[in-house]
C-alpha cells in the first residue's frame, strides 16, 4: 500500500462501512416507529403493491359490514314491532270472544268494542313507528324490498323483504272498520282476526329467519376481514423483536464506524515520522 498524504484508503473504506451502517440504522429505526418492514413501494414493490390490493378488499367488506349491520337493525326493529303487534292481535282476541257473550248488556258490548278498536289504533301506530333509518318493512310504505351487499365487489346482495302487516292488508285482514258491537260481528270478526294471528306469525318467522341469515353472513365477512388483517400483517408487519436487537447491534457498529475513521485519519500523522533528523 502506497503511503501518501492525498490517498487515504484506509479512510476512504470506513466511511464507505459507516454509511452503509447508517442506512441499515435508518432502515431499522423507521420499521420501530411505523411499525412495518415494508411502509412504502421503495421497500418492496411487488409486496407493497399485493398488500394494498389486500387493503382495498379489507376496506370494501367494511362497506360490506355496514350494509348488513343496516339489514340487521331493521330486522330486529322489524322483528321488535311485529312481536308487538302479534301481542296486541291476542289480546284482541280475547275482546272479540268476550264480545260473543250473548248474555252481554249493551253497555258491557261497547266497552268491549272500544278497546277492540283501541287496539287496532294501537296496531297502526306500532307499524308506523317500526321504522330504522328511514326504512320500514311493515306499514308497506316502500316500493320494493331493500337489498344490502354481500360482497366486495357488489355483485351479490341479500333481500329483506317487507311483510306489509298494515290493516286490511294480506297478513292482517281485519280493518278500521271493524266492530264487535254484537254476536254476529264478533263472530265475524274472530274468523278474521285467527287467520290474521296465524298470518302474523308466519310472517314473524320469514323475518326470524333472514335476519338470522344477515347475522350468520356477518360473521362470515368478520372472519374474513380477520383473515385478510393477518395476512396483510405477515407481509408488511416488522418484527419487533428483531428490530430491538437489530438497532442495538448496529448502534454498536456506528459508534465502532467513527472510531475506525478517527483511527484512519491518524494514519497520515505517521507520514511525519519519516521526515525528523
Amino acid at each position: 500500500m502506497v503511503t501518501s498524504v492525498h490517498t487515504n484508503t484506509a479512510a476512504q473504506i470506513a466511511l464507505q462501512n459507516l454509511n452503509t451502517t447508517n442506512r441499515e440504522l435508518e432502515t431499522s429505526q423507521t420499521r420501530i416507529s411505523t411499525g412495518l418492514k415494508i411502509a412504502t413501494a421503495k421497500d418492496n414493490a411487488s409486496i407493497y403493491a399485493v398488500a394494498q390490493g389486500l387493503r382495498a378488499d379489507i376496506g370494501s367488506y367494511n362497506a360490506v359490514k355496514n350494509s348488513l349491520n343496516r339489514a340487521q337493525s331493521i330486522a330486529d326493529v322489524s322483528m321488535a314491532a311485529g312481536s308487538s303487534v302479534s301481542d296486541l292481535l291476542v289480546t284482541a282476541r280475547e275482546k272479540v270472544l268476550a264480545a260473543m257473550d250473548p248474555s252481554l248488556d249493551t253497555a258491557s258490548r261497547d266497552a268491549y268494542n272500544n278497546d277492540f278498536k283501541s287496539i287496532l289504533k294501537q296496531i297502526t301506530s306500532v307499524l308506523n313507528n317500526a321504522a330504522f333509518d328511514g326504512a320500514n318493512i311493515l306499514n308497506n310504505s316502500l316500493p320494493a324490498d331493500i337489498a344490502f351487499i354481500a360482497d366486495s365487489n357488489a355483485g351479490q346482495t341479500i333481500t329483506l323483504q317487507r311483510e306489509d302487516l298494515s290493516l286490511g292488508g294480506s297478513i292482517i285482514t281485519l280493518t278500521t272498520t271493524d266492530s264487535i258491537g254484537t254476536v254476529s260481528l264478533a263472530s265475524a270478526v274472530r274468523t278474521a282476526l285467527d287467520a290474521s294471528i296465524d298470518n302474523v306469525n308466519a310472517a314473524l318467522g320469514r323475518l326470524g329467519s333472514k335476519s338470522k341469515q344477515v347475522e350468520n353472513h356477518n360473521i362470515f365477512v368478520t372472519k374474513l376481514m380477520d383473515a385478510l388483517n393477518t395476512g396483510v400483517g405477515n407481509l408488511v408487519d416488522a418484527d419487533m423483536a428483531t428490530e430491538s436487537a437489530k438497532l442495538q447491534s448496529l448502534q454498536v457498529k456506528q459508534q465502532l464506524g467513527v472510531q475506525a475513521i478517527s483511527i484512519a485519519n491518524q494514519a497520515p500523522q505517521t507520514i511525519l515520522s519519516l521526515f525528523r533528523s
